[in-house]
């Protein structure tokens, strides 16, 4: 972003008034940070680029309700996008008990050599998920908001509606924990990824 170019309050702004372009800017201004961030929660590079359509869905449809309280909309964006994994979690365990009713036909799908590629990164990424799945719901959203995607303490503090010092505890707790699982230094971060990686 240069000096030039609006800042969030201004885009949102325009945007709740209407302005599709503006709203395109907020979309190449925070795509990767919220792709990346839906990444680590679910581990799947498909299930990442489907949260992130709905993130930005969610954000276009509640545009002119919701009055920026930051000067960057990113905070925000990432508190609606792990509501959408939660969400898609509910509803995939609902769907589930259902399957497991019915005898389910196992195969194996013949992957694209890009896909193949990723395997290794999404078997580490799964193994760290599930280990974060373990902490308390609290702690996997503050380690999530500020460790994962680089939100400040203070930013993830009026996301999630709580004190500073409350998300940095938060975030303490879930990095000694799973420091105590896979040993120093804390496996709690992940490679930046684009969409363009993909």
């Amino acid at each position: 972003m240069t000096t030039e170019d609006p800042d969030d309050r201004i885009l949102w702004s325009q945007a709740a008034a209407g302005s599709g372009p503006a709203f395109g800017v907020l979309f190449d201004r925070h795509a990767k940070a919220v792709y990346n961030h839906c990444f680590r929660l679910t581990a799947s590079w498909a299930a990442a680029e489907d949260h992130l359509q709905n993130t930005f869905l969610v954000a276009w449809r509640k545009r002119d309700r919701l009055r920026l309280e930051h000067d960057s909309a990113l905070p925000w964006l990432l508190a609606v996008a792990t509501n959408v994994v939660r969400s898609e979690r509910r509803t995939f365990t609902r769907r589930l008990r259902l399957f497991r009713k019915v005898p389910v036909e196992t195969s194996v799908p013949d992957h694209a050599d890009h896909v193949a590629e990723l395997v290794d990164d999404q078997r580490r990424m799964a193994q760290l998920l599930a280990a974060v799945e373990e902490l308390p719901r609290n702690e996997r959203e503050a380690l999530a908001l500020c460790v994962w995607s680089g939100v400040s303490y203070a930013d993830a503090a009026g996301a999630l509606g709580i004190a500073e010092g409350s998300v940095r505890a938060r975030v303490s707790k879930a990095k000694a924990r799973l420091s105590r699982k896979f040993g120093p230094p804390p496996v709690v971060a992940a490679p930046a990824l684009s969409l363009e990686d993909h």
